[in-house]
């Protein structure tokens, strides 16, 4: 049984559909949940979900990635799983995880990723831009915001009615359906 560790910064609505999935799984489960927002939702839903935490402030991101590998190390996790961490990983992540690390993005890829797109900045973009479809994308993290190899993307079509908020929903649903299942086949393969 392989080990995932979600990393989560916000609501956690991600974390908790992963959580969910992964407890019914008999390729790996939610081992950990790390976070920089000790008191965000993602947090709360991994507590309830007996799913164990730990929380790391901004500075041991940008300044104690070796400390925080090798603490994941010695939970043998398998598998880190980005769900709305707003942070840059730190290099000693990168380096011993890359390989088996992933994140979610809330458009298609290349565009409307970098630095800052995140979250509703991405769905304020994309209609702002005229778009006529938008979508989720499944990547590799690299040492480089959203530049990593794209696994999956899932479309859906933006009507002249969209607003961010409408856009929003729709995106989280493609992420609540896709995402646990990208993950499950992407760690049976690790």
């Amino acid at each position: 049984m392989k080990k995932i560790a979600i990393f989560a910064s916000g609501t956690g609505s991600n974390a908790e559909r992963l959580i969910q999935h992964f407890s019914q799984s008999d390729v790996a489960r939610v081992e950990l949940l790390v976070s920089n927002v000790p008191d965000c939702g993602a947090v709360q839903k991994a507590k309830q979900h007996q799913v164990n935490v730990l929380i790391y402030d901004n500075a041991a991101f940008r300044d104690q990635g070796e400390m925080i590998a090798a603490e994941l190390k010695s939970q043998q996790i398998d598998l880190i799983v980005l769900a709305g961490f707003l942070r840059m990983i730190p290099q000693a992540l990168i380096r011993d995880f890359g390989k088996r690390m992933l994140n979610v993005h809330p458009a298609l890829l290349p565009k409307f990723g970098g630095k800052g797109m995140y979250g509703m900045r991405v769905h304020e973009a994309v209609i702002a831009a005229g778009e006529k479809e938008s979508g989720i994308s499944i990547h590799r993290v690299t040492e480089h915001y959203d530049e990593g190899d794209i696994l999956f993307q899932a479309k859906c079509s933006i009507n002249d009615q969209d607003t961010a908020e409408s856009l929003a929903i729709k995106i989280h649903d493609l992420e609540h359906l896709h995402f646990p299942l990208v993950v499950e086949k992407f760690v049976a393969q690790c």
